[in-house]
This record gives structure tokens, sequence and C-alpha cells, in this order.
């Protein structure tokens, strides 16, 4: 699986993909959207929106999604296995919490 992650830095929604890619234990680019205003215009031109974070699996645009919609998606298709094991952090929180 090949995941790209268009995340900011610090941000409780970008915070929350990041625990679900450390609770799935998967290797994923990390893209930074703040310093790198070339990868925010590659992830706006993706999605075709302008709102973060965004999440490209396989392909597959998630656009403005939290940890916990990535989840639910990478379950419902199958391209991870239920596990009991807690994300190490909120996986639906905003960026007003950090």
């Amino acid at each position: 699986m090949t995941i790209k992650a268009y995340l900011k830095p610090t941000c409780g929604w970008s915070n929350g993909v990041r625990a679900i890619m450390r609770k799935y234990n998967l290797a994923y680019e990390d893209i930074d959207i703040i310093n790198n205003r070339d990868n925010y215009a590659e992830m706006a031109a993706k999605s075709g929106q302008p709102l973060s974070p965004c999440v490209e699996i396989d392909g597959i645009m998630l656009a403005d999604v939290s940890g916990e919609e990535v989840e639910t998606y990478m379950l419902d298709n199958n391209l991870v296995q239920p596990t009991t094991k807690p994300a190490d952090g909120p996986t639906n929180e905003g960026c007003d919490h950090g």
C-alpha cells in the first residue's frame, strides 16, 4: 500500500492521521503543506479543494479527513485488519488543540 499524507506539522487532525498510521504500523510519506507551498499546491490540485489533511492511498484521495475517517476507509476497504490496539493520541481533534 502506498500512502501519501498531506499534513500540517502541528495540527490535531494531522496528528490524528499520524496516530492512525502508527496504530497500524503503516509506512507513509508525511508531506508538509505548511513549510513547502509546492506541497500544498499539489495537495489542492489532487484533491480539488484547499482543506487538510488529505491522504492518498493507492491513488485514491481522501480529502479533508480526520484520523478516524482514514481508519474507517482502510477498514471498510480491507486495507488493514481490525485491532484492539488503541491509537496513541486523539484521532479527531481540531487544529486549535495543537
